[in-house]
């Protein structure tokens, strides 16, 4: 399935269209329904499992991993978000099936809700109903998306909830504004809720001002770490191939390149025992020590993205100037991973997490 993806990764990104065929393969695989609990039927995917199928994913097309894995953390954390069981039954049905479900969080005015901006959108009750109304910014894979969980600020109070809209609703629209160079073929459009009405019931969670941990949102370094290893896997296959007359063999037999190839391994096995132990001390870990981990998968996420980073620059030194060629996937993997350094958590904010760590540890 990943070589079928890295076969329309290059007509994807030079479109920027939205890879509607491998989400596709992903929904008739099952594989969209495996982080379902298994209790409403699904397999209880664990972290550890997640971060190392998302990694294979995205080593055949970053822009399809990126997408899938936002629904496929979705899908886990709404359950242990603790929603109603009957709201829970009546959404994780569907999802059983194929249908597909991202946030939609981020806001033009209030920028990444993981710096703590109040959401401009407002959620107000109507009766028995809810009417929402905003706008809501890098809405990833909106072309497909069935739910919506929109993040609103509640009307006359200081309140902030997740209200879980179809996409079947009345006054939602979507607007094709994803022009970045990186990434583009996630769908990250803009989308706008204008008197959008819905059953009370789907006033789904109040958020607290407490900060949760979202171990899921590993699924994101696991993308990048998947694209760092394609940039490693085209670097190899041409230094092992490519022989100008210059010298005899290949370029694989100069230390110089040598030395970069082996940079590149040390870089990606530090990255994956990184990412994999820190997943499996979740899946073995109480609720206790879970809440102790947000520091850890928060450096995760920054070891990892910006390694990825390191390992495609290296991987096109080895490459040179063939690497800018826009035939090259190493341009695109360019692009691609450094995407990373603007997804949640950032840089910033996890030096801050781990130094208020080390001040109360010592």
């Amino acid at each position: 399935m990943s070589k079928n993806f890295s076969e329309r990764a290059k007509e994807v990104d030079e479109n920027a269209s939205f890879p509607f065929e491998n989400i596709k393969e992903l929904q008739e695989t099952g594989y969209t329904s495996l982080t379902i609990p298994k209790k409403y039927g699904g397999q209880e995917l664990s972290l550890y499992e997640l971060v190392r199928l998302q990694e294979v994913i995205a080593q055949g097309d970053g822009s399809t991993a990126l997408s899938i894995g936002w629904h496929m953390g979705v899908v886990r954390n709404i359950y242990e978000a603790n929603w109603d069981k009957d709201m829970l039954k009546e959404v994780y049905q569907p999802l059983l099936h194929g249908a597909l479900i991202n946030g939609a969080a981020t806001e033009p005015q209030t920028g990444s809700p993981t710096r703590g901006g109040k959401p401009q959108t407002i959620a107000e009750k109507k009766g028995e109903n809810w009417v929402i109304n905003g706008h809501k910014s890098f809405t990833t894979m909106s072309p497909v998306l069935d739910y919506f969980l929109v993040t609103a600020s509640i009307k006359d109070t200081e309140d902030v909830g997740n209200f879980l809209i179809p996409k079947e609703r009345d006054g939602i629209r979507i607007e094709n504004t994803w022009d970045s160079i990186a990434l583009r073929g996630t769908g990250s459009n803009d989308v706008y809720f204008e008197e959008v009405e819905i059953p009370a019931r789907y006033f789904v969670e109040k958020l607290e001002k407490r900060k949760k941990v979202n171990p899921w949102l590993l699924h994101i370094p696991a993308c990048y770490l998947g694209i760092a290893g394609a940039a490693q896997k085209e670097a190899v296959a041409f230094a092992k191939n490519y022989s100008p007359n210059s010298i005899k063999g290949t370029i694989s037999d100069i230390p110089s390149v040598r030395t970069k190839i082996g940079e590149i391994e040390l870089k990606m096995q530090t990255a994956k025992h990184f990412l994999y132990s820190v997943s499996k001390k979740w899946d073995e870990s109480d609720k206790e020590q879970q809440f102790q981990l947000l520091p850890e998968l928060s450096a995760v996420k920054l070891v990892v993205t910006n390694t990825a980073i390191e390992v495609v620059d290296i991987a096109m030194r080895i490459v040179g100037a063939r690497s800018l060629s826009a035939k090259s996937p190493l341009q695109r993997y360019y692009r691609d991973v450094r995407a990373g350094l603007h997804n949640p958590p950032m840089d910033d904010m996890t030096i801050e997490q781990l130094a208020v760590k080390s001040l109360n540890q010592f």
